[in-house]
């Protein structure tokens, strides 16, 4: 399966929403917040917009799968 702009994008998304999740589990730190303001409207546009790369990823991961049996 060749891999489009889409599936790099998501995957970087997901990369830092978990680097993201690890501060929080470790630190207590939330980097996006700390940038952009705690729960402003660019923190939870950012929070959404990786969510929806997570699912992204989620249907790529099922694609590639699928692909490979």
């Amino acid at each position: 399966m060749k891999r489009n702009w889409l599936d790099i994008l998501a995957l970087l998304l997901v990369i830092i929403g978990g680097i993201n999740w690890g501060l929080v589990g470790l630190f207590r730190f939330d980097l996006v917040s700390f940038i952009f303001g705690d729960m402003s409207m660019i923190t939870r546009i950012i929070f959404a917009i990786v969510g929806i790369a997570a699912i992204y990823s989620i249907v790529l991961f099922w694609k590639l799968r699928t692909e490979e049996e």
